[in-house]
């Protein structure tokens, strides 16, 4: 029999936005549906949410286009004013933290020190560092043959169609809306319908820190619906899109005709590998990190963990006793490490690939099942005697289960280490510095991390090789994303 649910203790949170966001007002849609978001520590219903379609869809892309190109555009807003207002918009989130971390917490199920000192302080960064950047997009100055003066321009993209991910819904609604805003587009932000809570209260406060009408739109709703309308939109010029690789592939279909600007941060299937000479304290909780982090919900998550084999039982046993001590359990408890999984269908993929490892001959050293009898927990888990071809080492599972496989030497782990259509993240626990450029050097990630893992900030770009992605997030590389370039010359007379 499972452990009952521990009593939650959240606070009281009030629930201030459950319309979408249109042209600069809050508004049921238009044909009145709503739809539940559901608190994944009980299972219970936190509020109904107006669930955009495509005539909701077509209203904000119209007033997105509106406020791109017409009257006092967006687009021909002074840069340093536009940073002005991601700056406000930043000061507003900082001091309304506490009620923005108790809403995400109740809408993903993430602790809430990690709301709290986490998620909401890295939006506002996110927010400011673009706000920072929004006059300082320039063009060049180039030198060619002939009575000619030729130079750049980067010039805004349009108005951005941005598709959202349910594990980290404020930072990713930073990522996406940041660079865009600063570059002078507009954007139709759709969050993940399991979590909107934090969307809408973002946009609200982007109303009082002064953005005008139509530069910022939020639409709840389903991807078959609200979602692909705005992919099919043809008055959308650029979608940017976080999620699955079958979604993308699907979106990258349905923008064809169009030839829209696309980007996407995809998932990933990440080494995590370990040297013999490592320090083994430091990796074996790097590696706990790595996957355990966010219930590892985590697009990088380090769930293929190459250990070298001197020292493969060791980790094993000593990565078991960590996982087997994480606090699982109330998410508004400040001591919790882990809260649940996202949701029922989250919940039922995860303990499905636990029960595939165990049939397939892993062994389940620690973990492998329910943690309480309310609540979509999923103890921590770790599987040893991994082979490359199980369905546990080669699928994204995206929850808290590790497999820890067993290498020779360096050629050995960065073949097996490539064997996948992913390429989003990696890592290399050694005290050889060789050995740590190495990987770094032939490691098909776009981020490769040395002796530490999950130090992701605003200045460093971020995406994947292969299949985990198109373009770039974060730093001065995700503003390409939102600017074209314009080349202009100009015949000098003598």
């Amino acid at each position: 029999m499972k452990a009952k649910t521990p009593r939650t203790h959240s606070p009281s949170v009030k629930i201030r936005q459950t319309q979408m966001l249109i042209d600069g007002r809050f508004c049921d849609g238009v044909e009145g549906k709503t739809f539940a978001t559901i608190n994944p520590a009980t299972e219970e219903k936190i509020a109904d949410i107006a669930e955009g379609g495509e005539k909701d869809i077509d209203l904000a892309v119209k007033a997105a286009r509106k406020a791109f190109a017409e009257g006092s555009a967006w687009r021909k807003l002074a840069a340093r004013e536009r940073g002005r207002l991601l700056f406000a918009w930043a000061d507003l989130i900082e001091k309304n933290l506490e009620e923005l971390a108790a809403l995400e917490t109740l809408d993903n199920g993430k602790p809430i020190t990690a709301s709290r000192t986490g998620d909401v302080p890295a939006a506002a960064a996110v927010l400011r560092y673009y706000g920072g950047w929004a006059d300082k997009i320039h063009g060049q100055t180039i030198s060619i043959p002939g009575p000619y003066f030729t130079y750049t321009k980067r010039e805004p993209v349009g108005v951005c169609g941005q598709i959202i991910p349910w594990n980290y819904p404020m930072d990713m609604a930073a990522w996406k809306v940041a660079p865009a805003l600063a570059a002078g587009c507009t954007v139709v932000l759709k969050p993940a319908e399991q979590t909107p809570l934090t969307a809408l209260r973002m946009g609200e406060l982007a109303m009082e820190a002064g953005f005008p009408p139509g530069v910022l739109n939020i639409v709840p709703g389903y991807g078959p619906t609200a979602g692909a309308a705005l992919v099919k939109h043809p008055q959308v010029d650029k979608i940017a899109f976080t999620g699955e690789h079958k979604t993308a592939q699907i979106i990258m279909r349905e923008a064809a005709d169009s030839l829209k600007r696309l980007t996407f941060e995809l998932g990933g299937k990440s080494p995590n590998i370990v040297f013999a000479d490592a320090d083994m304290d430091e990796a074996v909780e790097g590696a706990c990190g790595a996957i355990f982090s966010n219930a590892g919900q985590n697009c990088c998550a380090g769930s293929r963990a190459f250990v070298q084999e001197g020292v493969y039982d060791e980790f094993v046993d000593r990565l078991a006793q960590r996982t087997a001590k994480r606090k699982l359990g109330d998410p508004f408890d400040p001591a919790t490490e882990q809260g649940p999984q996202i949701d029922r269908a989250q919940f039922d993929k995860i303990l499905k690939y636990i029960n595939l490892g165990r049939q397939e001959g892993a062994r389940c050293v620690t973990g492998g099942e329910r943690a309480f009898d309310r609540g979509y927990f999923v103890k921590p888990t770790v599987f040893g005697n991994v082979q490359d071809k199980m369905a546990i080492a080669s699928d994204e599972i995206f929850g808290p289960v590790v497999s820890v496989l067993r290498f020779k030497d360096l050629d050995e782990v960065v073949g097996r280490a490539n064997n996948t259509f992913y390429g989003l993240a990696a890592a290399v626990w050694t005290r050889d510095i060789g050995k740590a450029h190495a990987i770094a050097d032939r490691v098909q990630a776009g981020t490769v991390w040395v002796n530490c893992y999950n130090v992701v900030d605003t200045a460093a770009p971020f995406g994947g090789f292969k299949m985990s992605g198109m373009g770039r997030e974060l730093g001065e590389k995700g503003l390409e994303n939102y600017t074209e370039t314009k080349t202009v010359t100009v015949h000098l007379p003598a």
